[in-house]
């Protein structure tokens, strides 16, 4: 019985050191490349968050205050979650998209919101709203 906990438990723990390596396609389809801080035609900003293996693509996203932001997330490599602290926005499985409207200036912290193993704790970035 002691043998297949430790088992049981050896695999678990592997599983989640893994889980950013394993490769994942998006649920949904992400924002085109090249978006970010753009506003087209009333449709409002689009921030593209690309995700890979304990890291966003950018230490900074920048948007403007009282217009509305569609935030899309993309994993690249591993499995990833992203919460804005602030801003009420939380992308992970199959919700990668979600649209706010920023209406305080300043600087909120992005975390990756879904354990990924050991580099898990140092995955951040910055949205500077101008």
């Amino acid at each position: 019985m002691k043998k297949w906990i430790v088992s049981i438990s050896a695999i678990a723990l592997i599983a989640v050191m893994t889980a950013c390596g394993a490769k994942q396609e998006p649920a949904a389809t992400p924002a085109p490349a090249g978006t970010q801080n753009a506003a087209a035609g009333g449709a409002g900003q689009q921030v593209k968050l690309v995700a890979t293996n304990y890291q966003f693509d950018q230490k900074e996203y920048k948007v403007k205050k009282g217009e509305d932001v569609t935030f899309t997330l993309e994993n690249k490599a591993g499995l990833h979650g992203v919460a804005i602290n602030g801003l009420n926005v939380e992308l992970r499985g199959d919700k990668l998209s979600a649209t706010v409207k920023p209406d305080k200036a300043g600087t909120y912290d992005i975390i990756c919101s879904v354990p990924c193993g050991s580099g898990h704790i140092s995955m951040k970035s910055k949205l500077v709203v101008e």
